[in-house]
């Protein structure tokens, strides 16, 4: 069960069993509740993670990125939660920045990071990224400085708007595109992003999926 705090933070995870262990180890120094949806890995991620301390659920087999951000937020919300933060398992993210997140709901339902591009982000991701966010102010009217940045938060009264029917990488233009047909009041947190040699993530292929499925849901939604 949960800690008797209000935020829980949710970090979806697969194969990541060389990078978990410390993700969670750096993110209790912010935050009591962590909770790893383990989707399906064929490593150890599962036994790292509760080895670090954080609660794990488990997926028996993969799902996709967003399916396993629902398993979590479904499994807080129903426990106790108020606000939750959402961050990745590949130590993307510094979980440093979880107490802006937390005070940025204060004011508001959602809060979205948005990544300062330093060098080491390859220019096809720098490239790709301002067209899905374009595509997205374009098509919906929805003004997000980082569309496809996972780290995030919101609140136990916004889920049930946001609350998305992608299972894969489209759960974050999703996520941000009910906000705006809610009218949900949303800002935005500055975040640093550290990139691996080993990228995962939104690919090319990912991102050509992303913008037919918005052009999609504008036309059948």
């Amino acid at each position: 069960m949960l800690n008797e705090v209000v935020e829980v933070v949710i970090i979806p995870a697969y194969n990541e069993g060389k990078t978990i262990f410390e993700v969670i180890s750096k993110t209790r120094d912010f935050a009591q509740n962590i909770m790893v949806v383990d989707d399906g890995s064929q490593d150890n991620t599962a036994s790292e993670a509760a080895r670090a301390g954080a609660m794990v659920l488990r997926h028996k087999v993969n799902l996709g990125k967003g399916a396993a951000l629902k398993t979590g937020c479904d499994y807080a919300f129903k426990n106790g939660a108020q606000k939750v933060i959402t961050m990745d398992a590949d130590g993307q993210h510094d979980p440093k920045e979880i107490p802006s997140f937390i005070k940025a709901l204060e004011e508001h339902d959602i809060a979205f990071g948005s990544r300062k591009a330093p060098r080491s982000m390859p220019f096809v991701f720098k490239f790709g990224n301002k067209v899905l966010t374009k595509t997205l102010r374009i098509l919906y009217g929805v003004t997000v400085q980082d569309s496809q940045c996972g780290y995030r938060s919101f609140t136990i009264d916004a889920y049930p708007k946001l609350r998305w029917e992608a299972n894969d990488y489209y759960v974050e233009t999703e996520m941000a595109i009910r906000a705006g047909k809610k009218k949900l009041k949303h800002t935005t947190v500055s975040i640093e992003t550290i990139y691996a040699d080993r990228y995962k993530g939104t690919t090319v292929l990912d991102g050509v999926a992303i913008v037919f499925k918005m052009i999609g849901w504008k036309i059948w939604r």
